[in-house]
């Protein structure tokens, strides 16, 4: 992964400058900017390369003057019509490339998002009356003009206002009385008010608002835990900071891990401010995506909610950055530039000035630690709003009370659910694991439905008669024989998703209004509100869902939450297992009795003793934390000690499994680094790609990168063999 020498392409003579393409190159190349053309660091530009043409970025690097002579280099074709890029944000993509051993061109094509944005928009034409013309004019064409004024308007609008045809219009422009003209350019978005409907905030809320109100009002780089119990009003707290930022100018940048299902979200910021704010997420259209970006750049978005991409949109004064539920996994990016948000938001935070502020009700280690440090500082909300109290959290021992044969819910839940739905009140069934059934065997041979592109099993998704992997998407129709022995009829689902459980519920609670909420069933932005509105109005009784009703949803009429299996994610030997385990039930657990009426919350558990369980049981999230640090602390683990992982994989087995050994063979050997492995990953394959891990494993104070580097420079690998490095790993599969 060393930094190759920098390139100068092409002829000329001129000034000479340095273009970042986004593309994966390590360095920028050289070309000639023509003295027609004006043009500065951050300057969008298009430039030849090889027989095309491409966009770039005219880079703040020295151009390698001594490379390649100046009239052999190309010139730069046109400078686009658009904000240049920012300094701040291209010191972001220099910090993240050498941070993440990324090229920076691959960087810098995450900020390139919207490439139609750097056309100067288009604006319609009207007509606008002439200064100072005179001429006769009928009846008609007074009232045309009247109804003009001093505006520019369309012809069709004018004739509208006037009552009169558009032959009218067009004999005023034919006696000079009026002329063409652009429109002026609407605003892409309506301006949220900052005043518009302020809440009236408890004591402890009104005290944490304040300290984000001075932090803002500061206009220096600080970063702020803003931790509380479920349903505590965090949301209305960083509303406030966000209020603060507009009334400063500014722009707020809100990060949310499920930006496509935060439909009760988006209407609470309505509600707050009068107005939506700017979207950024995958789904959106080509078209949205240009406005958004465009006016993000020129200042006219002043919020934007979005995805992990937002942190790299092109805002010219960002004041304030919110991560809420900084603690998600959802903001690791785990294919291409392998970043996390949440520690890249902090650092853009840096880089502007900004007031950065990570929201969650379970904080990752990571953040707990940093407050601990004395790095970041630490606002709480311990009691929920309005009086509510905290759910009642059970666990329900399956080896003591164990479900029937053949069934997943066992009699303390059913119960549970019978009474609640008796009451007239709305429950949840909570199990993280989409489809039918996880595993599909044959009860002749033992035969099992595998991928053949990743060492996973098939999950059968019944409602669709196929199976499918949730690795790389492969799917086939389910089969009535077993393909290895050939018998027929054998085949049978081992374990329950959620298609499972809503049949099993369908035969429990026939009269009870079922509604599934997975990522398959509620696909979007669309599908999202129109369940949410559904449960608001009581027209669903019984909820099943995965993780996608864990956070950010607020049902009032919802009091038991039953979690089918919390053994779930403890399993594998992951780092953080225990803590995902932890956060993600304590989020569920946080759905449930969110109003006046109280919660209930049972677990379904093979090992209620598990610290996890105990924990959740106790409502001890700080207890269950010291623990986990006192686990990791001595062995240098995050966030005490340095991870960096080394994936290598190849279409080759051999191939793949060579690479991995000449890496394990040249692994770096000095005090405070350890290297683990090579191993075969868990997912040994995926995507038809054959995969094996090294883990650098570093004292707190070690950097990382310069190791890998150094590491990586020693090992020449075959082309077909691939190195993906992902400085601090939040998952080992």
């Amino acid at each position: 992964m060393a930094t190759p020498s920098r390139k100068a392409i092409g002829a000329g003579a001129g000034q000479r400058v340095s273009v970042l393409l986004p593309l994966p190159l390590e360095s920028a190349y050289d070309y000639r900017l023509p003295p027609a053309l004006v043009a500065g660091p951050g300057h969008f530009v298009e430039v030849p390369l090889g027989g095309r043409v491409v966009l770039g970025v005219i880079w703040d690097e020295a151009p390698g003057a001594d490379h390649v002579a100046e009239g052999r280099l190309r010139e730069v074709i046109a400078v686009k019509p658009a904000p240049p890029m920012r300094p701040t944000l291209r010191q972001l993509v220099d910090w993240i490339a050498a941070y993440t051993l990324s090229p920076p061109g691959a960087v810098l094509r995450m900020a390139m998002s919207a490439p139609a944005a750097l056309e100067a928009p288009t604006q319609a034409s009207g007509w606008q009356r002439v200064a100072g013309a005179a001429a006769r004019i009928t009846p008609d064409r007074a009232k045309a003009l009247a109804a003009l004024g001093d505006e520019i308007l369309p012809g069709t609008e004018i004739a509208r206002l006037a009552g009169v045809s558009l032959g009218v219009v067009r004999g005023l422009a034919s006696v000079g009385l009026i002329e063409p003209a652009l429109m002026p350019r609407a605003a892409a978005f309506p301006r949220p008010r900052p005043d518009f409907a302020p809440p009236l905030l408890r004591p402890e809320q009104e005290e944490a608002a304040s300290a984000l109100r001075e932090a803002v009002a500061a206009r220096s780089f600080g970063v702020t835990l803003l931790e509380g119990v479920t349903g505590s009003g965090k949301t209305e707290v960083y509303l406030d900071a966000i209020a603060e930022t507009l009334r400063q100018g500014r722009q707020a940048l809100v990060l949310l891990p499920e930006i496509a299902l935060s439909t009760q979200w988006l209407a609470r910021f309505e509600g707050r401010f009068g107005a939506p704010p700017a979207l950024w997420h995958s789904e959106l259209s080509s078209r949205t995506r240009r406005v958004t970006w465009r006016a993000v750049a020129e200042g006219d978005a002043p919020v934007l909610v979005g995805a992990r991409s937002a942190l790299f949109l092109p805002f010219p004064d960002l004041g304030l950055i919110v991560v809420d539920e900084e603690h998600e996994t959802a903001f690791k990016q785990e294919e291409g530039v392998i970043y996390h948000a949440r520690d890249m938001a902090v650092v853009r935070a840096r880089l502007e000035r900004a007031t950065c502020v990570l929201v969650s009700a379970t904080p990752s280690l990571e953040s707990v630690a940093n407050v601990e440090a004395g790095r970041y500082r630490r606002l709480g909300l311990p009691v929920r709003h309005g009086g509510a109290a905290m759910p009642e959290i059970t666990a329900v021992d399956l080896r003591q009370k164990p479900p029937e044969r053949g069934r997943f819910l066992a009699p303390p839940l059913i119960a549970a659910v019978t009474e609640t739905l008796a009451r007239g009140e709305q429950a949840m069934l909570f199990l993280n694991r989409r489809g039918y059934a996880p595993l599909t065997l044959c009860r002749a041979c033992g035969h099992r439905m595998q991928c053949p592109n990743c060492t996973a099993w098939l999950v059968e998704h019944r409602a669709q008669r196929r199976l499918l992997c949730h690795h790389c998407g492969h799917t086939a129709p389910t089969p009535p024989a077993c393909p290895e022995c050939g018998a027929e009829h054998s085949l049978v689902p081992i374990g329950p998703g959620v298609e499972r459980i809503q049949e099993e519920v369908a035969e429990l609670f026939p009269e009870a209004r079922r509604l599934v909420m997975a990522s398959d069933t509620i696909p979007g932005p669309a599908a999202a509100a129109a369940a949410a509105q559904q449960i608001e109005d009581r027209e669903v009784d019984l909820i099943i869902g995965t993780q996608i009703v864990a956070k950010g949803w607020h049902f009032p009429h919802l009091t038991l939450v039953g979690v089918v299996d919390a053994d779930l994610g403890l399993g594998g030997g992951d780092l953080r297992a225990g803590e995902r385990t932890m956060q993600l039930l304590h989020q569920v657990a946080g759905r449930a009795g969110r109003e006046d009426k109280p919660g209930r919350v049972m677990l379904q558990s093979f090992s209620p003793e598990h610290p996890v369980m105990q924990a959740l049981i106790r409502d001890d999230f700080p207890g269950f934390l010291k623990a986990e640090a006192a686990q990791r602390e001595p062995g240098h683990w995050p966030p005490y000690g340095r991870l960096a992982a080394l994936i290598i994989s190849s279409e080759d087995a051999r191939a793949a499994e060579r690479g991995a050994r000449e890496l394990g063979l040249a692994a770096p050997v000095g005090e405070g680094l350890q290297v683990l492995g090579p191993a075969p990953a868990p997912l040994a394959l995926l995507r038809g790609r054959y995969r094996h891990r090294l883990l650098l494993k570093a004292a707190r104070g070690v950097k990382v990168q310069p190791v890998l580097v150094d590491w990586l420079a020693r090992v020449q690998l075959p082309r077909e063999v691939r190195v993906q490095v992902d400085v601090d790993p939040v998952g080992f599969l």
